[in-house]
């Protein structure tokens, strides 16, 4: 016993004498944020690359980076452009200024665009062509009959919709929408000398190609024939302009700096600012300029002098402009075997659509995993409470709602049935500001309170309480969730949600709406962990109880699944946890600015990411805590924004048959070797070297064993391929 102690005193002396040592907020231990998204996108483009995937996956996943990609410029690269501007040289904890992050990211978007394009032009379009799509590039392809066909469409469809704009003395140079396609021109007027036409004096055009009709066109004929609008649009230039000469036509596209700055303090209506901010989206700073490469000079000249644009950010692209269009490609009818096979979110066996909400509640916690698991419970649960004549109140917090939202019909019918209802809207909500504003429009002439947040912060957290009067006295149930409340995206996105009647918990989810609704912070919390004031420094907490024990020779293990690890504090205790020899095995779908494999510093650390045909979004948190291990739940990512400057809770998984559920979540994403790749010492993205291992999916698997779980119903299971039953010793395999 007495050797045991000095060998542990002796292993936290030497410890405190290497942290000496080591400067871990030295810049050569950090990656770029910026930098490290683009290896996210990268990651997804493999996907598109990957041939295992069938050929409509690959295409939505192509397109889905281009998605992303016009995010990332949109709000990161323009907030960098503000700072540069601003004078702002600032190092990040990689060391590098504003403007060098700039000088990267142009370099490594410029190589994704071309692995995008090379994607589609040499690897995808073959795939189609033998599959029977054509999609036709340049109109000049076109056979006599598609000729016809698309020129008679032109005239029918596209013609009465366009509004051509010149530009000239009297006409100034048009606003070019954020993210709008435009075929730009230039045109010279006719003039009649002698009998004969002659070209004088260029002008500049442009027409935007109308959002309101199908990009897509299908030609009839042998096969699926497609046509993209801005090639039949330019096909029929000369239509627009009938006095003019139409020299030359290209196609452009920009994307403007979108990162709304609203100053909270001085908006008497934050409503109204948002509404305000939102039409400055459309003539912000130009951070991108698409072309095709081929682009006239002449018209390239105008277009970088007119839009204020710097030669740095143009892209010259070798195919269509603006690959989002590729998602729609993905979804024409047939061709259902080049998809993946569709899957239905399964029952909550725990809660059949004849069993009583309330009741299966009071009875034990329910864990949902979604979109194994169907989102509609939740749906039922917000409108069990409207129709509930027990029910006395409803408070939800409200981020990101699909178009038709079934929850917020809900929570207007409980108003309308005389209910106290609450819903803090985010209007903040980046790119759902608009749609957020008409739901709490919707919501608030229902007879619901509406909150828009508090000064400076973003509401992030997924919470609902429901108050009900039962012969017990009053009864809070809680649902506390990793995702929104969308029913659309719990059919795509990984999350994981609780409901719960628990006290401590009831009264926690009361404190959190007092604190939204008012000024009312409460002394302390039974089981909630709440940002921006009390989060970060939960996990700090959690994080160097895990390096004591680990000093003092109790066991220890962290495991995180997030979104994005940027946090320097975070980082910097998980490097001290490592060092005290605590195993640390991180899932990290996007950023991550923590390094792997520094010897002394990170030996203890793996990351890894899953790209798969559904979006990783669940945060899940386990802690071994000296054999007695805890496991969380949220809605926070480790990133300075999330800790600091949102609203966001963390939940516990206390009961222990859900405990080994979200035990067994984490151990088969550990165990995935087809779509998890893992970070080297040079921060790359290696797939996983499936020699002597078991080939295994993440995703696939948990499809499987919902499937099995509903037959379960019927005849308790046998276990799914063998699998072995997990136990949090398994976790250190």
């Amino acid at each position: 016993m007495v050797k045991e102690k000095k060998a542990g005193k002796d292993k936290i002396k030497n410890h405190e004498m290497t942290m000496d040592k080591i400067d871990l907020a030295n810049s050569e231990y950090y990656y770029n944020r910026e930098l490290s998204w683009i290896l996210f996108d990268e990651r997804v483009l493999e996907e598109a690359r990957d041939k295992s995937n069938p050929l409509m996956e690959r295409l939505k996943f192509l397109s889905i980076t281009a998605s992303n990609l016009d995010e990332f410029f949109m709000i990161r690269v323009a907030s960098l452009r503000d700072m540069v501007n601003a004078g702002y040289t600032k190092a990040d904890i990689a060391g590098m200024t504003p403007l060098k992050q700039l000088e990267k990211i142009n370099e490594a978007t410029h190589r994704l665009v071309d692995r995008q394009y090379t994607t589609l032009t040499r690897s995808l379009m073959p795939l189609m062509e033998q599959a029977g799509i054509h999609l036709v590039l340049q109109h000049e392809d076109l056979n006599k009959a598609q000729q016809e066909y698309v020129d008679d469409y032109f005239m029918k469809n596209v013609y009465p919709v366009l509004t051509p704009m010149a530009v000239d003395s009297s006409r100034p140079f048009p606003l070019i929408r954020n993210r709008s396609l435009n075929i730009g021109a230039l045109v010279s007027k006719k003039k009649k000398s002698g009998g004969k036409l002659n070209n004088v004096e260029k002008e500049f055009a442009t027409v935007q190609v109308p959002s309101g009709i199908p990009r897509i066109i299908r030609i009839p004929g042998d096969g699926d024939n497609v046509i993209l609008l801005e090639e039949i649009i330019e096909r029929n230039m000369g239509k627009l302009f009938l006095n003019y000469d139409v020299l030359c036509a290209h196609p452009f596209r920009i994307m403007r700096n979108a990162d709304l700055t609203i100053e909270e303090d001085e908006a008497a209506d934050l409503l109204k600012e948002i509404e305000k901010q939102l039409k400055k989206r459309q003539w912000g700073e130009v951070i991108r300029l698409e072309v095709s490469d081929d682009i006239d000079k002449r018209l390239m000249k105008i277009l970088l002098k007119e839009l204020n644009c710097r030669e740095e950010a143009v892209y010259k692209i070798q195919g269509p402009l603006d690959l989002t269009f590729l998602m729609k490609l993905c979804s024409i009818d047939g061709y259902d075997d080049l998809r993946d096979e569709m899957f239905t979110p399964q029952p909550v066996p725990e809660l059949s659509s004849d069993k009583d909400i309330f009741e299966a509640i009071r009875k034990k916690d329910i864990l949902l995993h979604h979109p194994y698991e169907t989102f509609q419970p939740i749906v039922d649960f917000i409108r069990q409470a409207a129709r509930d004549p027990d029910v006395l109140a409803i408070k939800q917090t409200l981020y990101r709602v699909s178009g038709h939202s079934p929850i917020i019909a809900a929570l207007a019918q409980a108003a309308e049935n005389g209910k106290q209802v609450t819903v803090l809207v985010e209007l903040k909500a980046r790119f759902d500001e608009e749609n957020n504003i008409i739901w709490a429009r919707m919501l608030e002439k229902a007879g619901c309170h509406v909150i828009y947040g508090l000064v400076g912060l973003k509401t992030h957290s997924k919470i609902t309480l429901v108050v009900r009067r039962e012969e017990e006295g009053i009864r809070r149930y809680v649902h506390l969730g990793t995702g929104n409340y969308n029913d659309s995206t719990a059919k795509l996105y990984t999350d994981i949600g609780l409901l719960t009647c628990s006290e401590p918990i009831g009264e926690d989810a009361t404190a959190v709406f007092n604190m939204l609704s008012g000024y009312s912070e409460p002394l302390n919390w039974n089981r909630l962990s709440v940002a921006p004031l009390w989060l970060k420094d939960r996990f700090l907490s959690l994080i160097r109880r895990e390096t004591e024990n680990a000093l003092n020779g109790k066991n220890s293990r962290i495991i995180a699944k997030i979104n994005s690890l940027c946090d320097k504090d975070i980082i910097i205790a998980l490097y001290e946890a490592s060092m005290a020899g605590v195993k640390i095995d991180l899932i990290i779908r996007g950023i991550c600015c923590l390094k792997t494999g520094i010897p002394g510093v990170s030996d203890n650390i793996t990351v890894r990411s899953v790209v798969g045909r559904f979006l990783e979004h669940s945060r899940i948190f386990y802690f071994e805590n000296a054999g007695l291990p805890e496991l969380y739940c949220g809605s926070a990512d480790w990133m300075p924004r999330n800790l600091e400057r949102r609203v966001e809770i963390l939940f516990p998984i206390e009961e222990e048959d859900l405990k080994k559920r979200v035990y067994h979540i984490l151990d088969v994403m550990l165990r995935d070797t087809l779509k998890a790749r893992i970070m080297d010492e040079k921060g790359d993205y290696v797939r996983i070297d499936k020699r002597g291992k078991e080939l295994l999916s993440c995703q696939a698997e948990f499809v499987k064993e919902a499937l099995a779980k509903t037959e379960e119903n019927i005849k308790k299971v046998k276990n799914i391929n063998n699998k072995r039953v997990f136990t949090p010793e398994t976790m250190t395999d």
